[in-house]
């Protein structure tokens, strides 16, 4: 990742949230066994990095729920304000509202980068409720080996005025080792600018406000203190050569929860953004193999 600053604070306020943090643009797919998987995206991502799981998962019987979290499609001035809150309250939303989720036999939830720690809340405040959690390259710190020097630095400027004008901008491999999709996202993100969300469904943010990366330090922090308490059977999947986040955060996560069921898995040929990339099948059938198994 590179560093831009923008010339003007670019802020716009963002919405008031209702009182389910209910997110529009998400989608959802009915199955047939009574069990129901939320996934969810990553910051600065979108519902289409989790496609490939939902329709795997689906296929093999589970209803899916696959929710936008809060102000995501938004232009950045609305985006860069936004609370991890209000993310948590769109993943909260799915699980509590009456969409797929309600009354299902078992309810796992699955995330990717801080989906995972939003998963792992998830799966804290609603202990009667999740059956299992996957944590895919879960985030607690950027400390990959794409992660510039200088990004270490970057949260000396988490409590001045300078977090409203400075972004990181995605640089390849893009968190994905398969370089056909790398190039096709590096079509839209090479000439991306700030003020232009055009592909962002499909594509995500190609920039990402230093505010939001506060906010996650903010998660982090929340998620540190409820790891203890979460029981629900878990499983992390990670890339080894994670371009983004060391396989560090997954065994951090792995040595703090109390699970008596508990399984960390690697992969060899991706990077970070494991839905989408060479290996997305193994983590597909990984995914839906740890399920079954904590039905039984």
């Amino acid at each position: 990742m590179s560093i831009v600053f923008s010339r003007t604070p670019y802020l716009t306020n963002a919405p008031k949230t209702d009182d389910t943090g209910t997110v529009e643009n998400g989608y959802s797919l009915a199955g047939k066994n009574d069990c129901t998987v939320i996934l969810i995206h990553g910051l600065t991502g979108t519902p289409h990095e989790m496609r490939f799981l939902a329709t795997y998962l689906n296929k093999k019987g589970y209803s899916v729920v696959c929710p936008r979290l809060a102000y995501h499609g938004e232009p950045l001035g609305v985006l860069k304000n936004a609370r991890w809150q209000d993310f948590y309250g769109s993943v909260r939303a799915a699980l509590t509202g009456d969409g797929l989720a309600k009354d299902c036999d078992h309810l796992f939830v699955a995330g990717l980068s801080m989906g995972a720690l939003l998963a792992l809340v998830l799966a804290h405040d609603f202990k009667d409720r999740v059956s299992g959690v996957t944590c895919l390259a879960p985030t607690l710190y950027y400390d990959g080996w794409n992660t510039p020097l200088s990004a270490f630095f970057l949260p000396l400027a988490y409590y001045t005025p300078l977090k409203y004008f400075c972004y990181y901008k995605e640089e390849p491999p893009y968190g994905v080792r398969n370089e056909h999709i790398q190039n096709r996202i590096h079509q839209y993100y090479h000439n991306a600018r700030l003020d232009n969300i055009d592909n962002v469904a499909q594509y995500g943010y190609p920039f990402i406000p230093l505010t939001l990366l506060y906010q996650l330090q903010c998660l982090v922090r929340h998620l540190k203190t409820k790891l203890p308490g979460i029981k629900a059977p878990l499983q992390t999947i990670q890339a080894k050569d994670d371009d983004m986040t060391s396989i560090k955060n997954s065994k951090y996560i792995y040595d703090r929860v109390s699970s008596e069921i508990k399984e960390m898995i690697f992969l060899y040929n991706s990077y970070h953004v494991i839905s989408v990339d060479q290996e997305r099948e193994i983590v597909a059938e990984k995914m839906e193999g740890f399920f079954t198994r904590c039905r039984t």
